[in-house]
């Protein structure tokens, strides 16, 4: 029998430990290797492996768009895929406060199911650990993931001028549906586009051989990430505000919070650095896929601006838009 909240006795490694696992667990992640229930899984492996790990702490833990086991997911799987890993395997630690509503983490397991389906990719090997009420805030995961490695070659050393900066699609989702949760604000208007990215990576990859980096922009946003691929190198990047789609209702609710979309995060989009003479082949087969519809070439690299990035004003002046400093919205992801 099964309580209706989480207690400490969850966590205790004996009987409710077990029944958790085994009636809640077990169930919704299903494959060979979870069921051996080891401390670790054996796996098939590659030639060269690529291994990421991520906490996930968002507040608030069922937002507009996704949850905290949906972005647990996709995460790590856009970590592994972002160096041109073929994620396969994930471990998936929880981190429960006393009190945590057992419906509620039924939900979180079934989102997690349901991304892990759809990304292709497995929970092999697990924790769980549950603290007092007062010493957590609900709950925590942590996901580290394993993939194998299809593409070489991807890093910022690769980038040269003249190579142009592509984003997936509109930026600031994330964040700001968290923010907007969080506050009460807008609840449902604005979502965030949690997503997996491994897909349109592939695509990506498969379409060019002048592709140099990828990243997904999370927290900092789009700014910061761009700033960490030309730091300390002798080129920049100029961006065309013109150019960066963002949603009219994500912007409205900057200005109203006070927020930049460029320093926003996102959990669905990635950047891509590419070769000028393969970007609008790269651009239209990211614009046939679901997660890159609404992808655009918003700048380029070169050596004006030598480490530094320049943005080009809608209304004809420049501004330089440096690393996010502090954190503009914490507990987003």
């Amino acid at each position: 029998m099964m309580d209706e909240i989480i207690t400490l006795d969850y966590g205790s490694g004996g009987k409710k430990t077990s029944r958790l696992i085994e009636n809640m667990i077990l169930p919704a992640l299903n494959n060979p290797a979870l069921n051996e229930l080891n401390d670790g899984a054996i796996l098939t492996g590659a030639e060269s492996l690529v291994f990421s790990t991520d906490s996930f702490v968002v507040d608030p833990i069922f937002f507009p768009g996704g949850d905290i086991g949906k972005l647990s997911v996709c995460g790590t799987v856009n970590d592994v895929s972002m160096c041109g890993g073929v994620p396969k395997y994930l471990s998936c630690a929880f981190i429960i406060e006393e009190g945590f509503p057992l419906a509620d983490l039924e939900k979180i397991i079934a989102s997690i199911r349901a991304q892990c389906e759809k990304c292709g990719v497995q929970v092999v090997t697990g924790d769980t650990k549950v603290v007092e009420k007062g010493r957590g805030d609900k709950i925590y995961i942590n996901t580290a993931g394993i993939g194998f490695l299809k593409y070489k070659g991807l890093s910022p050393k690769k980038i040269q001028s003249g190579d142009k900066v592509i984003v997936s699609g509109t930026v600031g989702d994330h964040g700001t549906a968290v923010m907007l949760s969080r506050s009460g604000m807008m609840q449902g208007e604005i979502l965030s586009d949690c997503a997996a990215l491994n897909g349109l990576c592939d695509v990506i990859m498969s379409t060019s051989d002048g592709v140099r980096v990828l990243r997904d922009p999370t927290r900092g946003g789009v700014a910061t990430t761009l700033n960490e691929f030309i730091e300390g190198t002798a080129l920049g990047i100029e961006l065309d505000e013109k150019l960066i789609p963002v949603r009219p209702n994500v912007q409205a609710a900057c200005d109203m919070l006070g927020l930049d979309p460029m320093y926003c995060a996102n959990e669905g989009k990635l950047l891509a650095v590419v070769a000028a003479e393969d970007a609008e082949k790269v651009l239209e087969a990211m614009r046939n896929t679901v997660e890159g519809g609404n992808a655009a070439i918003i700048g380029t690299v070169t050596d004006r601006y030598p480490a530094k990035l320049v943005m080009n004003t809608a209304f004809g002046g420049k501004r330089i838009l440096q690393k996010l400093t502090g954190a503009q919205l914490p507990r987003i992801c």
